[in-house]
């Protein structure tokens, strides 16, 4: 059986290069403008509160996680001291941890915050099929992850960026994948994480997966998941966050961007190999969903000054 949720980590290639230890003390807050920017969160020590723009506020206790995959903008503040209308510059700290709020005396809060990296050119529409939000709380593997990077950028062993990089990297997955429990620490905003952890729903997506090529129907993919086709279409909606036919296209277009990367074939070959009967209406179907003909897709842009 298909593993989807294996096939979109495998081609979205998720690094965390870039993290630091940010702590807070009294009253203080912090806008940031992170469009399209993935953005993730440890709570080390204390608690806090994230306000992540579309979604309510979020108060954050240690051992959580949080896990923006396409961050927008978002305000992470103290807990209890109300709004602060002009928070002061943050102060960097003699050990390396960014202080906001009062600098003198111990963190009410401390965090590992950073962005994440997708290697993957087609991030965006592999990101679609992701939630919006992952919130982790009360997941003991997690939490033994965060102890490892938390003990791992406080020391300064050899090769220190090296192993916090591939710790934060599987902390990244670690996330993701424990939004397809059904634990009632995880929680996931609608997408592919919370389709899995529904045991009808996770039939249907990993038919989807195994056999693209397949002319799927909603009345036959509410029949693997045995349901009604309205009931089937309604949760699928509501926990994937888009209608399945929808869903189809995406994974559809993913799978066959990476092969025209990749050079696997021709178009007619890839226009099969992704479930379509032709090589013309694959190439209407790519044009309008990406933008250009799969045809000049992934070539190099000629350099028009060296051309001129």
């Amino acid at each position: 059986m298909s593993d989807p949720f294996a096939e979109i980590v495998g081609l979205l290639q998720p690094a965390a290069p870039y993290s630091k230890m940010v702590g807070g003390a009294g009253a203080w807050s912090v806008r940031r403008e992170e469009y399209g920017r993935p953005f993730f969160c440890a709570v080390l020590e204390g608690a806090c509160l994230l306000a992540p723009d579309g979604h309510p506020p979020l108060p954050l206790h240690a051992g959580d996680f949080v896990l923006i995959p396409a961050a927008t903008g978002f305000t992470m503040s103290s807990i209890g001291h109300g709004p602060v209308d002009d928070p002061a510059a943050p102060v960097f700290l003699p050990h390396g941890e960014i202080r906001h709020g009062r600098s003198d005396g111990p963190p009410d809060v401390r965090l590992l915050v950073g962005y994440c990296e997708f290697g993957s050119p087609d991030a965006g529409l592999l990101v679609s099929l992701l939630p919006e939000l992952v919130h982790v709380r009360g997941e003991d593997r997690l939490a033994t992850y965060v102890a490892l990077v938390r003990d791992e950028s406080r020391a300064q062993r050899p090769a220190r960026g090296v192993v916090l990089a591939h710790l934060l990297e599987i902390l990244l997955i670690e996330a993701l994948r424990a939004g397809t429990g059904n634990g009632a620490g995880s929680a996931a905003s609608p997408g592919l994480v919370r389709g899995l952890a529904d045991e009808r729903l996770a039939s249907a997506l990993k038919k989807m997966h195994a056999d693209p090529t397949h002319p799927w129907t909603v009345a036959e993919l509410a029949r693997e998941a045995a349901m009604s086709r309205s009931a089937f279409f309604e949760r699928f909606n509501r926990e994937v966050g888009m209608a399945p036919m929808a869903y189809l296209l995406g994974w559809r277009m993913a799978v066959a961007k990476d092969l025209l990367r990749r050079q696997e074939g021709g178009v007619a070959e890839v226009a099969e190999r992704v479930g379509y009967g032709s090589a013309s209406a694959f190439s209407t179907a790519f044009t309008r969903h990406v933008g250009v003909p799969p045809a000049r897709f992934g070539r190099p842009v000629p350099n028009a000054a060296a051309s001129a």
